[in-house]
């Protein structure tokens, strides 16, 4: 397991966590820490957020083929406080507030050494079975995966960068700058992270479409150029294909299909310019049916993404300078009792005027 937490070691106090036992069943139970290494720290935690995965794993007991069998502690989407540094630790000191990168990998594979540390087939990664996750008082995870909040960055926008890191990771792999005319289909809190993240890069001109008109509305404010309200019927792709373009005033390089249905994604690879690219996000379904002989015909490149690797230096640098402001995206706070874990999950699931739920601990 994942040095996030295992179910041995001693404990430095009790110390409790929210473990998922059940379908639909949280309860708030002891979590014993495993035991410091020399590369490690002990974290308080003090802001988690709700995933998406997270009410999956919730409603399912399961997230594709990550199925879970035994009682998991649920969250990674955190940030806290140094209570203990292990010997070899030099660069963090308790008190320190720090942001968590939730996946440990191996360091040894193919992928590891090409960098690409995110494909990593042994990654031990917070709240994916059967790994526990960060939804606890304490946790234990590797110094070199812990970020020091700048000053004026607080622990909400720290537990904020691991939703963030998509949309980066996103723009990175989509090669989005100056020149990049941006669509996001989807204005979830991942396809609003995925704008946040296109304007911080420089994309001049970004547009969002959602079936969620209050959605819409948030992505307004939040800098989209223009918005598109559609539906969820394939058969309206051709109309809503030509009110994107209309919207955009130009062609789309680049699409972030940030949902991942076959509408979604048969609307990015019909909107998408001759030339351009479209980066599959969201894993709304496992498979899809979708017109890729006029796409390829049109050499629209399909790229996707999987988590994401290096980047919380560079969220906390879009934090610190306020290029970036992740704050309008947390609209319920809880604390961490029985009573308000179940609450918060429940809201989170709810959606509605939901974008991101977060604890305060």
């Amino acid at each position: 397991m994942g040095k996030g937490g295992m179910s041995h070691g001693d404990d430095q106090q009790e110390n409790m966590a929210a473990w998922l036992v059940g379908i639909n069943t949280l309860k708030i139970q002891p979590f014993k820490l495993p035991d410091l290494g020399p590369h490690d720290v002990r974290i308080r935690m003090k802001a988690v957020g709700i995933c998406g995965s997270d009410v999956h794993y919730l409603k399912a007991m399961r997230v594709a083929d990550f199925i879970v069998k035994e009682p998991m502690v649920i969250g990674h989407e955190c940030a806290g406080i140094i209570e203990e540094v292990g010997g070899e630790v030099k660069h963090l000191v308790p008190g320190d507030r720090v942001a968590l990168e939730p996946g440990i990998s191996c360091w040894r594979c193919d992928s590891c050494k090409e960098g690409r540390y995110n494909l990593c087939p042994d990654m031990k990664f917070f709240a994916t079975p059967p790994v526990h996750g960060s939804l606890a008082n304490q946790v234990v995870h590797p110094a070199d995966l812990c970020f020091k909040l700048p000053e004026n960055v607080s622990l909400e926008e720290g537990a904020m960068c691991e939703p963030l890191s998509v949309g980066v990771h996103a723009c990175r792999r989509a090669n989005v700058g100056p020149e990049t005319n941006v669509l996001v289909m989807g204005a979830g809190p991942i396809g609003l992270v995925t704008l946040l993240a296109a304007r911080a890069f420089g994309a001049p001109r970004i547009v969002i479409a959602d079936v969620d008109e209050h959605r819409l509305s948030v992505a307004k404010t939040l800098g989209a150029d223009e918005i598109v309200k559609v539906s969820t019927n394939i058969k309206d792709v051709a109309e809503e294909v030509v009110q994107i373009r209309k919207a955009m005033g130009a062609g789309v390089d680049v699409t972030f299909d940030c949902a991942g249905f076959d509408k979604t994604m048969s609307t990015a690879l019909r909107a998408t310019r001759p030339g351009g690219k479209v980066c599959l996000v969201g894993m709304g379904h496992d498979a899809m049916t979708l017109p890729l002989t006029s796409a390829s015909a049109r050499e629209v490149d399909v790229i996707g993404i999987f988590r994401y690797k290096n980047t919380w230096p560079l969220c906390l640098e879009f934090l610190r300078s306020g290029k970036i402001d992740v704050k309008p995206l947390i609209t319920h706070r809880f604390g961490f009792s029985q009573r308000e874990v179940e609450e918060a999950f429940a809201t989170s699931a709810r959606g509605g005027n939901a974008i991101k739920v977060m604890f305060n601990l």
